[in-house]
């Protein structure tokens, strides 16, 4: 007699949930470590305290990230916003199957677990990341619990994102370049800073339209954020603002002499597409289109900036 210890159908259909409930398949803010690891002097690269303090983090980060995500589904599901604003209309530009409280597949009471849980695992990593870190300044850590404290209260307890926050709780990514490049090396550079700011604002610019397209919902459900507040002439006027922060920031990087101005060059092609993204969020009304543009512009500004990394430090 043989003994079958695969999994049951129901344990696979219930981690698959979580894996969807935590957003493990959305990697945009983990490819972070490939720009610090680029960024980083040719010594320092390969070394052993290097990769396991970028790989902790990393896997601390996916906590934190897992951890807002799941407890701002738990807060969607009971004021109503998510019902609202995943509707059949939306197609495949939104998978309900991503939204698993909406489908059945998980009670409330188990993604708040999970948040919690996530939330534990990103603290203890993170505190294992400060202690082994070569440069471990106290205004890092501070700024790691700063982080870790925000992002879980975005929709969740504060619900920072219900009360003037989102905009800016949503450029916290950026801080994901930041901070583990001056745990390795105790500096931070003018082009770290700007990757830094890029990184935070290619961010913003996929949520923007989603706040967009989710404006009546969150209304109703008593957020406040730029979309709630404004009328949507208001509201396009700062998603193009936004859209100008790129450029003005890599001309101020350059002004200063932080970068080389063929660091301009290099994202030049990247903006081409913004342009398009704009035009189909704010002049055609497209939002989601717009947002998974976003998206994309994000995954593909990566190696972007890999490059201009190797350039900095070989050329």
């Amino acid at each position: 007699m043989s003994l079958n210890i695969a999994a049951s159908p129901d344990t696979k259909d219930r981690l698959n949930a979580y894996v969807k409930l935590g957003k493990l398949s959305f990697y945009d803010y983990y490819l972070s470590a490939f720009i610090v690891l680029a960024a980083l002097p040719g010594a320092q690269t390969w070394d052993g305290t290097t990769l396991a303090v970028l790989l902790l983090y990393v896997a601390g980060y996916l906590g934190v990230v897992a951890a807002t995500v799941a407890l701002d589904d738990v807060t969607g599901i009971k004021d109503g916003s998510d019902a609202r604003n995943y509707t059949p209309e939306t197609g495949q530009l939104r998978d309900l199957s991503r939204k698993p409280l909406l489908s059945g597949a998980l009670t409330v009471r188990q993604a708040e677990l999970f948040g919690w849980g996530a939330m534990a695992w990103g603290a203890l990593l993170w505190s294992v990341v400060f202690v082994i870190a070569p440069e471990s300044s106290l205004w890092v850590g501070l700024l790691m619990v700063a982080v870790l404290v925000t992002n879980v209260q975005y929709s969740y307890g504060l619900k920072i994102s219900y009360n003037f926050g989102q905009e800016v709780i949503l450029v916290t990514p950026g801080l994901a370049v930041l901070i583990p490049y001056v745990l390795l090396t105790g500096e931070a550079t003018g082009l770290v800073i700007l990757e830094s700011v890029l990184f935070g604002l290619w961010s913003l610019l996929v949520s923007i339209y989603s706040n967009m397209n989710d404006v009546e919902g969150d209304r109703l459900a008593g957020r406040r954020n730029l979309a709630t507040l404004t009328t949507a002439s208001a509201y396009r006027k700062i998603i193009v603002a936004t859209h100008l922060l790129e450029p003005v920031a890599v001309a101020i990087a350059i002004a200063v002499g932080a970068v080389p101005a063929w660091f301009a060059a290099l994202l030049l092609p990247l903006w081409v597409l913004r342009v398009q993204q704009a035009r189909a969020g704010v002049g055609q009304g497209n939002l989601l289109q717009a947002r998974m543009l976003g998206i994309k512009l994000h995954r593909w500004g990566v190696p972007v900036l890999l490059l201009a990394n190797v350039l900095a430090l070989h050329v």
